[in-house]
């Protein structure tokens, strides 16, 4: 009775699944990493593929795949075949022989082996196929949050600092390589591979790969402050940092990172301002303005009191604080007066050196009459006024200044050392005569042997 019932079984079994089968996938939602296929069957009882197996695929069976997925088909836990690209397919190297090949004759000689290999086993088939779909579509809304500190390298002005920083936000992964990710974390799965299965074991070895993908970061002098502004960065250094765990085990690759909000500690915030504040007092002028705005703000103070005296103590003690204040510009190196107003600017307190400045001597002159001692600008003894610089022209033996070949009151050459310039192009002429520019201002022309006079 056994070896009949396992004749019928093979019998029935290997006619069952001589139909062809339709294989899809729904839609694979951002939690569903992989699915495994579905066979279509109609729903108002109108199929007769019913009986079949499940894990067996007919040859000539159709197989669609949808955009953002990719199917493999696994075949005595082999992967045998992969698929990426949208469309319809037909699979025609299964091992499961059907009558409805187009080949009656040879079909049917397959056939007769199959059931012969299967009375063998009992009647059951001794294969296994199964269709796997994989979303290839990017798993958004990953959030990450550091629960400890990590540290971050930062340059303050010239002071490269340890600062410990806390960091929140989201980043985003993809299936690249679906035989990895089937072969090392999902494999042999029933229906559906969600993210909740890995999801934590990503996100500690996302965390722990952030502190040296920011001493890199670091390393290019980018601030702590500034790491919203460099997340593509960021992405490339962990993309880098997680190849080996993420890229070449599982075929996973980080697609973006993002950063919500970055935070050092309290006591690390504090001390950058205690740097800030100090390069502040170090610079002259922004040690004035703040000293300035401190003033004022004391005179606002003392102005809104109404309780009698306040206002003239707040006064007081504005002034007292000024002078302190000055005290304290000076021991910076650059300070201002110990004595007045704090309020009066630099150029109201003439410095001593100016008010004390002895008058300047009056320049004397000597006439071409012989008369010397002359101070104003004609001669005491013979009313001749005083000769113009040498530096406008040349000086006849008779006193008077010349720019011409001739002295223009007594007729006399000029002397042959005495070359005057004057452009021969414009006619212009240069304040000293005897030393012009190289070229003329005015028309651009050089200064040479022909513009001598």
């Amino acid at each position: 009775m056994g070896l009949i019932k396992a004749a019928m079984g093979a019998a029935g079994g290997v006619m069952a699944d001589q139909w062809k089968e339709f294989l899809y996938c729904d839609s694979l939602d951002k939690d569903t990493l992989a699915a495994k296929g579905q066979k279509r069957t109609s729903s108002r009882g109108r199929s007769s593929n019913t009986s079949g197996e499940d894990n067996i695929i007919t040859k000539g069976s159709v197989i669609v795949v949808n955009e953002g997925q990719c199917m493999m088909i696994v075949e005595q836990g082999k992967v045998v075949e992969i698929c990426a690209e949208p469309g319809e397919y037909i699979y025609d190297s299964s091992t499961e022989p059907t009558v409805f090949g187009g080949d009656l004759a040879s079909d049917l000689k397959a056939v007769f082996r199959n059931m012969g290999k299967r009375f063998t086993f009992g009647g059951d088939a001794p294969k296994d196929q199964r269709v796997y779909y994989f979303n290839t579509k990017e798993i958004m809304g990953n959030k990450y949050g550091t629960p400890q500190s990590i540290q971050f390298e930062t340059m303050i002005g010239p002071y490269m600092l340890n600062v410990n920083i806390r960091c929140f936000g989201e980043y985003s992964y993809r299936i690249a390589n679906p035989i990895l990710f089937y072969t090392n974390v999902c494999s042999n799965f029933d229906t559906v591979y969600e993210r909740s299965e890995i999801d934590s074991q990503l996100k500690s070895e996302l965390l722990t790969a952030l502190q040296p993908a920011f001493g890199r970061i670091a390393a290019k002098g980018i601030r702590y402050t500034q790491l919203i502004n460099y997340t593509k960065d960021i992405r490339n250094e962990l993309s880098e940092e997680l190849s080996e765990d993420w890229g070449k085990k599982r075929g996973i690759e980080i697609v973006s990172f993002g950063v919500s909000s970055v935070k050092a500690e309290e006591e690390d915030e504090r001390r950058i301002k205690e740097i800030q504040d100090s390069a502040i007092m170090s610079n002259p002028d922004m040690r004035a303005g703040r000293l300035a705005t401190a003033t004022a703000d004391a005179m606002r103070t003392a102005a809104g009191n109404e309780a009698g005296m306040g206002g003239a103590f707040g006064f007081m003690g504005m002034g007292m604080a000024g002078q302190m204040g000055a005290g304290a510009m000076g021991a910076f190196g650059q300070g201002a007066p110990s004595q007045g107003n704090p309020l009066t600017p630099p150029m109201q307190q003439a410095p001593a050196s100016q008010q004390a400045a002895p008058p300047q001597a009056q320049a004397v002159w000597t006439c071409s009459c012989g008369h010397a001692g002359n101070a104003g600008k004609f001669c005491e003894e013979c009313g001749k006024p005083q000769p113009k610089p040498a530096s406008d022209g040349w000086t006849c033996s008779c006193g008077t200044v010349n720019k011409g070949k001739f002295c223009m009151e007594c007729g006399a050459k000029k002397p042959a050392g005495e070359p005057l310039y004057r452009c021969d192009k414009c006619g212009w002429e240069p304040k000293d005569p005897k030393h012009p520019p190289k070229f003329c201002p005015e028309c651009g022309d050089p200064f040479d042997e022909s513009d001598k006079q």
